[in-house]
């Protein structure tokens, strides 16, 4: 991806007037330059270039855009293929602007497809048999594995890496620890082997990392994960949200569980706002991952034995830090989610959270369960254990409402406690190397001189989301924007995403790279079009395409508006003038045949204005 502030820089650079004079006679008019359009036969000149909007229009066959879209419309170029042209003439280094890191982000991309579908065709193979055995045994059944991308690493020493090699991407595996040099001779060998794999996926859906759990008799511990990498990083990183964050958004609620195959019997079993950890503890960056989902309650539903009362007590202080509203659903002991979910169904499960008890109540009852009424030593005990919980919680209100309930739940003075469980707060982890959105690592190697941050990428406008998004809900609706409002969009960076997606990357691929803020606007704005199928869409898109258009007409008229409010009288126009007042009769016109060719929204819609 094209950081979106140098396309802002190419265009800023680009001389209009210069690059489409290239192709087309221009002639000034005023502010502005007049010649025949390129874009379809015509006898009077009805194309204008406006140097000081750094846009051109024209009134016949309604072309318009900036410099990439005339490159795009007049040479046939894609998107990034023109931003690249026009950053090389103009002295625009796009390289150096890019993340050192991308290179190195797109091989591990490429790595980890390739062995997902390896992976995922095995298991469906002769030699996947013993891996699908074990699959039926835990009552996993083939859509599920399939929905999941399950796969199987065979016992053989190098069935990925001969992939990898045939391929010509051995030094990506191997980058992606997916293969590992062999330590006497030449060659390589497999990471996973003998192993049931379960991909890793971001939340858009591309796998970006592994787990893999043992099945056929061999040494080895029982589940193995990729390594981090500049894709995969497990602090960030919750297993199942890919197909958990729209029942998540629905509910406005999650299920945490601990184990890949915990989630999945949920998942199985209906309960699809399931998802689980990656690692052993639950850091903010988990938290912002459900909270981009407006998950607004977490259910911890752990092993019902004393591993997991002791991960209640572990989870407990990133939760009560953050403010969190967290429950705790007790599963009878000796059963897993798993287990239980098998035996008791989504009923009993449904019925499990809706018993849950708050996060505090919970604990205070498991540390303490006598409460006021225990003994001395057993309230000391008590205090010792909630320590490392105390010690994540900020001073201020979270910490003081912590130390009232624990107060009142024992029966000892806030003050005292607040004093006895005091710990030495950790230091501040050091600032680390500035990365560029997306990136997944550091911009710069250490020692490196500081660069100067990117500019905050801006949000976009809400009916330009609701455009892209309606795209890449339905790819075929581009081809029904008979005004190319593509061309038009205002935003870089929905332009970008627009070019990714309709190049063959797909939505997931273009949404991955994208900024946070773009992310958000865009995802947003799908689920605003959820409610919209088939020809609905279809009548919402074509709306869409009106309400932008319309809006830049007016854009154009109110600024030809402008121009001339200070005209004397009609025996006083200069030329310049008199251009103006025949763009603003030719944009009229236009307006007109717009609202005449575009459906308007009919009684009982909504209009792409206002919410769906």
């Amino acid at each position: 991806m094209i950081p979106e502030h140098k396309i802002q820089e190419v265009l800023d650079r680009v001389d209009l007037v210069n690059l489409v004079s290239r192709y087309v006679e221009l002639k000034k008019a005023g502010r502005e330059f007049k010649g025949r359009c390129p874009f379809h036969q015509e006898k009077t000149p009805s194309f204008y270039v406006i140097p000081e909007k750094r846009f051109y229009f024209c009134h016949g066959c309604r072309a318009s855009g900036d410099a990439v879209s005339f490159v795009q419309r007049y040479l046939g170029k894609t998107f990034i293929d023109a931003i690249r042209d026009l950053a090389r003439e103009v002295g625009v280094d796009l390289e150096a602007a890019q993340d050192p890191g991308a290179r190195e982000r797109q091989q591990l991309k490429e790595a980890t497809d390739l062995a997902a579908e390896h992976f995922r065709a095995l298991l469906w193979e002769d030699e996947g048999r013993l891996a699908r055995e074990y699959l039926q045994g835990r009552g996993i059944s083939d859509d599920t594995a399939r929905a999941f991308g399950l796969g199987w690493a065979p016992s053989a020493w190098t069935s990925l890496a001969d992939k990898f090699t045939k391929a010509g991407m051995i030094e990506w595996g191997l980058l992606a620890g997916l293969v590992s040099r062999r330590q006497k001779g030449e060659g390589y060998y497999d990471f996973f082997r003998g192993r049931l794999i379960v991909p890793i996926r971001a939340p858009e859906g591309r796998p970006i990392a592994f787990g893999a759990r043992l099945v056929e008799a061999q040494e080895g511990p029982k589940y193995l994960n990729s390594r981090e990498s500049r894709l995969y990083n497990k602090s960030e990183t919750l297993f199942g949200m890919d197909q958990a964050r729209d029942e998540i958004r629905r509910r406005k609620a999650a299920v945490l569980v601990e184990g890949y195959f915990d989630c999945i019997a949920l998942h199985q079993e209906g309960v699809k706002h399931t998802v689980a950890l990656c690692s052993t503890a639950l850091t903010p960056g988990h938290l912002k991952v459900l909270t981009r989902a407006e998950a607004r309650e977490l259910y911890l539903l752990l092993d019902g034995d004393q591993a997991g009362l002791n991960a209640v007590e572990r989870l407990a202080g990133p939760l009560l830090a953050a403010g969190a509203a967290a429950k705790v659903a007790l599963l009878p002991e000796g059963d897993d989610p798993d287990v239980f979910i098998r035996r008791e169904g989504s009923a009993g499960l449904e019925r499990l959270l809706t018993e849950a008890r708050p996060l505090t109540t919970h604990v205070f009852s498991t540390v303490l369960p006598q409460g006021k009424d225990a003994s001395f030593e057993e309230k000391m005990a008590a205090l010792e254990r909630l320590k490392p919980v105390s010690a994540q919680l900020p001073v201020g209100l979270v910490r003081s409402a912590f130390f009232a309930a624990l107060s009142a739940w024992s029966g000892l003075p806030a003050p005292e406690l607040e004093s006895s469980l005091r710990a030495k707060a950790p230091p501040p982890p050091p600032a680390a190397p500035q990365a560029r959105p997306g990136s997944g690592g550091p911009a710069r190697g250490p020692g490196a001189p500081p660069t100067r941050p990117a500019p905050p990428v801006k949000p976009p406008d809400a009916l330009e989301s609701l455009y892209v998004a309606a795209i890449l809900r339905e790819p075929r609706l581009l081809s029904r924007d008979v005004f190319r409002v593509h061309d038009d969009l205002s935003h870089a960076g929905l332009r970008m995403v627009l070019a990714h997606a309709t190049s063959g990357h797909g939505v997931e691929d273009a949404l991955f790279e994208a900024h946070d803020t773009l992310k958000r606007a865009v995802e947003a704005a799908m689920r605003q079009l959820a409610s919209q199928q088939g020809s609905a869409l279809e009548h919402y898109f074509l709306q869409l395409c009106r309400s932008i258009k319309l809006r830049r007409i007016k854009q154009q008229l109110d600024y030809i508006g402008r121009v001339t409010s200070q005209t004397a009288g009609a025996m006083d126009l200069s030329e310049e003038t008199k251009q103006l007042f025949v763009q603003r009769m030719e944009l009229l016109a236009l307006e007109k045949r717009v609202k005449e060719e575009t459906p308007s929204s009919p009684m009982g819609t909504k209009s792409p204005m206002q919410p769906v």
